[in-house]
């Protein structure tokens, strides 16, 4: 079954748009805020997300962002008008399609379908390195053929630095990139905690890693052999 997150602040219209895309193959969860779409995204994995632009707390384009941070999951905004700056800021910010309102349903249904179809078919298989089996869809990673249980922030990590691997990010960026709830200030000493955790659950020589490497004074790097 595949899995929409749908962030609507018009109950009448997110009741109507669930309504009109759910079936047997297809679940919807339905929010009416950014903080109940972030809140959502830590605990679950979607196929696609449906966001509206103008939510009583924020903009969705503020979601937009963190998602592309760390996810290339489909994402169609919906925006009450069609100014043309709404339209270009989500495109480049990289969301996939646009629908303006008033909308039918019945093309909501077939841009939400045409998303859905591109993102099984560009799908790549879990990522495969030396002993490790990562896949981030399903939230199953493995070493030596044995299950891993990762916390949601350790995934975070995992993610963004296997997707970068071969290349140093700094201590701030990946701090940006994790904690994404709004927070103002986190304690770098955080990401210090999770990265230690990871290395005790991947790498047989903690003390000494071989894949998860600091880079003095910038950051961490996963790395290429």
């Amino acid at each position: 079954m595949q899995k929409i997150l749908l962030i609507e602040d018009d109950i009448t219209l997110g009741n109507g748009i669930r309504l009109a895309l759910q079936n047997a193959s297809l679940q919807i969860t339905l929010c009416h805020t950014l903080t109940e779409g972030r809140n959502v995204l830590d605990r679950e994995h979607f196929d696609l997300l449906i966001l509206d632009i103008n939510l009583p707390d924020g903009s969705g384009l503020d979601l937009l962002n963190e998602v592309r941070k760390i996810s290339t999951v489909p994402i169609i905004l919906l925006t009450a008008n069609d100014m043309e700056m709404d339209i270009v800021t989500g495109l480049e910010s990289g969301a996939d399609d646009y629908i303006t309102k008033p909308f039918s349903l019945a093309v909501l249904r077939a841009r939400v379908n045409a998303q859905l179809r591109r993102n099984i078919s560009a799908k790549p298989a879990c990522t495969e390195i030396d002993d490790f089996q990562f896949d981030f869809d399903r939230m199953e990673f493995r070493k030596d053929g044995q299950l891993v249980e990762l916390s949601k922030t350790e995934q975070k990590l995992l993610r963004i630095l296997v997707e970068n691997r071969g290349q140093t990010l700094s201590r701030t960026t990946l701090v940006d990139w994790i904690w994404t709830d709004g927070a103002e200030y986190v304690d770098e000493n955080a990401l210090s905690v999770t990265v230690k955790r990871l290395r005790d659950k991947l790498e047989d020589t903690p003390s000494s890693p071989k894949y998860l490497k600091t880079v003095y004074g910038i950051g961490y790097t996963w790395a290429v052999k």
